[in-house]
Formats: structure tokens, C-alpha cells, sequence
């Protein structure tokens, strides 16, 4: 992917140029138009289409605004214009029904939009210079459980979003040896850990994450009536004289690696290797942009790198897949399986043993 120049005439080049130097502009009339309900109203009037002072009056929206949202919403092939009425174009439809757009413009608009302007100065300090806007927080992480709303609300369900949809395919894949002792490290609000007890009901799960994740994820567990099978482990990561505890017949890493830069995932790696038995196993489910089938997931995949960038850390990024190949080797770790296009987000599994 990536490998081969953009084939375009200059027209099409110079074109689509402008439409990224104008991208904020449409991106939040989009938003407007689905806040507003202005879409709901074309898509709901059908092939006949809507009148811009129909859509004014149903959505309690001056016609002015009506109007300036969907002359861009035209150019943006969002609606196109029969005999004066609007109708729902192809790409509008997305942008109305599909669950991953509206997951994806949440994120943006609630999390990254007002941090992004502050992506220069990050790329400069190598610091989440965006992250001020919620607070004074060295990376987002310990924020999370105190993120303003709806941020908090946008953070957790794009988390969630994509690597819930992995979930029940690799679960039969992770159990197909029997597992004891279960560590699931970077646990965030434990819904993989419920899925593993509910899939097992022999396996003891240890959660590992930082202290206020901890904290949040045991009173789930506790609500739940699950204490019994779930232990936790507080630690800070980027401290690299931190250990983790020992015990582990499998070890679970989702969409965590990626929150850290190259050398902070060659030290998660190497004490992991250092805790593995001989026949643990480690499993690590990620997104890499060079293993997508589709442009858009690609595309999407590197977006996130920007968050990460100048929100998350300053100095993470989602990776290219043999950058973290490299890093399991130098770690002392070899991938037993390595199995692509899990799940409607792409993730890769690798399932890590000890050299």
C-alpha cells in the first residue's frame, strides 16, 4: 500500500489539493447537518427530496442556515438538488446511517478538533500540546475518567468501537488451548476481561493498567459480582523499573502498543518476555496501515497517529507492521501466528512465544 505514485491528472490533483485545504469547512457543516437533524429531514423525504423551507421549518433552523449547510453539503456530494428539492446522495447516506462514521466525526468534533490546532507545537516539543485544552495532563490517559463530557463519552466509544468488533473472532482462537491464569494488560474499562470470563468460565483474569483505571474497573467488577475471578494490578508503564507480576499461562495486549513510542514498546515487550513461561503465550491485536484492504481504513489508521501525536502522548503513532515486527524480535519474542483482517476494523492478531 502506498508504494506506487497517485494516479490523477493535474486537474484532479489540483482539486483534490483544495479540498484538503478547505477539509475543517467541510467537516463541520457535516456536523452541523447531522446535530441540526437538517439530514435526517432529506433522507427521510426519500427519491422526491425536501424544500431547503420544509427542512427550516421541521428542524426549527433559520432557512439561512438551512441553506449555507447545504450548498456545502452539495459540494461535499453529501445531497444533490432535484428541481429545487434536496435529496440524500450516496455519501450522505453513510454519513447518516453508518455507525463508524458517526463514531469517527464524535471523536474528531468532542476529542481532537480544538486540540488539533496545536499539532505544529507538538511535532516541535514532542508533547501533546492539544491535551491542554482539557487540562494540565502530561499524556491523556490518566485523564481519561476525567474527561469532560460528551469527550469522555466520544474517547471510550471510538476505543471501543473497533476493537470490540474483533473480539468474538479471536476469543475462540485465544481459548484454543486451555488458559488458567489470564493477564490483561492496558485492561481499560475491562470489556475484554468480561468477554474472556464469559467465553471461560474456569479462567482468572488479572487486569493491568494505571491506578485510576484500576480504580474504575474494579467497581465494575464488583457490580457485576465478579471479584472473585478478576484480580488487578496497578503500574505505570512508562516506568521502566516497573515489573509485572508472574503467573501468566497467556498474556493479552489490544490496541495498547500503540499508545507508546518504539523504545517505551521495546521495554513493554522485553519485561512481558521476561515474565513469560516457556509455553505462555502473548497476543497482540493491533492496526497496522500497511495491512488494510480498503484506502479509507488506511487513511483512517494514520488520522489516529495525528491523535495520538498531539492529544494522546506526543510521541506514539499506530505503526507500520514490520516496525513492530522488529520490536517483538528484539525483544526475545518470535510470532507463532500472525493472522490479518479480524474484525470490520482490520486488526492483525500475532501470537508471541518466547525464542
Amino acid at each position: 500500500m502506498y508504494t506506487k505514485p497517485y494516479k490523477c491528472s493535474a486537474l484532479e490533483a489540483k482539486s483534490k489539493a483544495l479540498e484538503i485545504s478547505l477539509a475543517p469547512f467541510t467537516f463541520q457543516t457535516t456536523y452541523c447537518l447531522l446535530k441540526l437533524s437538517i439530514l435526517d429531514a432529506v433522507g427521510n423525504a426519500g427519491e422526491k427530496g425536501v424544500l431547503a423551507e420544509t427542512i427550516a421549518e421541521q428542524c426549527d433552523v433559520s432557512l439561512y442556515a438551512v441553506k449555507i449547510l447545504l450548498d456545502l453539503g452539495l459540494s461535499a456530494r453529501l445531497v444533490w438538488l432535484n428541481d429545487g428539492h434536496y435529496v440524500l446522495d450516496k455519501v450522505g447516506h453513510f454519513v447518516l446511517c453508518d455507525s463508524m462514521v458517526h463514531t469517527n466525526i464524535d471523536f474528531t468534533q468532542d476529542v481532537c478538533y480544538q486540540g488539533l490546532y496545536y499539532l505544529l507545537d507538538s511535532l516541535k516539543n514532542g508533547k501533546p500540546e492539544g491535551l491542554k485544552v482539557f487540562g494540565n495532563w502530561k499524556t491523556i490517559y490518566p485523564a481519561l475518567s476525567s474527561l469532560p463530557e460528551p469527550a469522555k463519552t466520544s474517547w471510550f466509544k471510538f476505543d471501543h468501537f473497533y476493537s470490540d468488533n474483533a473480539f468474538p473472532e479471536v476469543l475462540p482462537i485465544v481459548f484454543s488451548q486451555p488458559i488458567k491464569n489470564f493477564f490483561d494488560i492496558g485492561g481499560n474499562t475491562g470489556k475484554w476481561t468480561l468477554q474472556c470470563l464469559n467465553y471461560d468460565p474456569d479462567v482468572h483474569v488479572t487486569i493491568i493498567d494505571l491506578p485510576q483505571q484500576i480504580e474504575t474497573v474494579t467497581k465494575i467488577m464488583d457490580e457485576k459480582g465478579l471479584s472473585d475471578r478478576v484480580s488487578t494490578y496497578a503500574i505505570d508503564m512508562l516506568d521502566s523499573k516497573a515489573q509485572l507480576p508472574k503467573g501468566a499461562d497467556a498474556i493479552w495486549v489490544s490496541q495498547f502498543l500503540d499508545c507508546f513510542s518504539e523504545a517505551e514498546i521495546l521495554s513493554i515487550l522485553q519485561r512481558i518476555a521476561a515474565i513469560m513461561q516457556p509455553n505462555s503465550r502473548l497476543f497482540i491485536l493491533e492496526l497496522f496501515y500497511d495491512r488494510q484492504i480498503y484506502d479509507a481504513a488506511a487513511f483512517a489508521i494514520n488520522c489516529t497517529s495525528i491523535y495520538f501525536t498531539c492529544m494522546a502522548n506526543g510521541n506514539s503513532r499506530m505503526y507500520h507492521s514490520k516496525d513492530m515486527l522488529k520490536l517483538v524480535q528484539k525483544a526475545g519474542l518470535y510470532v507463532d501466528e500472525d493472522i490479518d483482517h479480524i474484525g470490520s476494523g482490520g486488526h492483525t492478531l500475532l501470537v508471541c512465544k518466547r525464542k
